[in-house]
């Protein structure tokens, strides 16, 4: 299994200083990850250390808690654009969803992905599936599956739960087979990361992703 392939290489800590991005990037080419996922100030930077490989860049868009304002949220992926992000990973509207504004959630939503799209780019919603219930993750599955997202992703890194296996099993149940899945948060070994596939995620989004293929060739 080539683990690599699966993984987005990533570092979005608030401190994240020039030289470590630097390094994510040379480490992401060298180690054939599917992309780096670095904050939005480092995607030019990124892409120049990318360079013509197949290394994808994303950045975060309204990260970590996205309760910023729609208008906000579609600024932000202008700018992501405009410096040549490839995939940008986008954190819905956690307290629209715990109010169960689902009105505002589609049309939020149709908006960010009408404008990736019309640049031929990929967004993942990350969901924060370990703040939700099932009920309100089927609901995200109902509700953005439809509007044409390319992968619903499980986590930002920053709640107390990250990925889990029942979490995926239970997206690849409720979404469109179009629909992709990216596990992220908590996802240190390889062990943990080969179950996540196994469930139904085709990437893995992990700061310990050297680690991780250290384990793969190992086992």
């Amino acid at each position: 299994m080539n683990i690599a392939s699966y993984i987005d290489h990533t570092i979005l800590k608030p401190v994240t200083e020039t030289g470590e991005v630097i390094r994510l990037c040379r480490e992401a080419v060298q180690y054939g990850f599917a992309a780096v996922c670095v904050p939005p100030g480092y995607v030019t930077l990124a892409k120049e250390h990318t360079g013509n490989t197949d290394v994808k860049v994303a950045t975060v868009i309204g990260f970590p808690f996205g309760y910023s304002a729609t208008s906000s949220k579609l600024e932000e992926i202008r700018q992501a654009l405009q410096d040549g992000a490839d995939e940008l990973d986008m954190v819905h509207n956690l307290t629209a969803l715990k109010n169960r504004d689902f009105s505002f959630l589609e049309t939020e939503m149709a908006d960010c992905v009408s404008l990736i799209h019309n640049s031929g780019k990929i967004i993942k919603v990350i969901v924060e599936s370990g703040l939700l219930s099932d009920e309100e993750l089927i609901r995200c599955c109902a509700l953005y599956g439809p509007i044409g997202i390319d992968f619903m992703k499980t986590s930002t890194g920053y709640a107390a739960t990250g990925a889990t296996v029942q979490a995926v099993q239970l997206m690849r149940r409720h979404l469109p087979d179009a629909v992709a899945i990216k596990a992220s948060g908590g996802i240190r070994t390889f062990a943990f990361a080969r179950e996540l596939v196994a469930a139904g995620a085709t990437r893995l989004g992990c700061s310990a992703s050297l680690a991780i293929v250290a384990e793969s060739s190992e086992a």
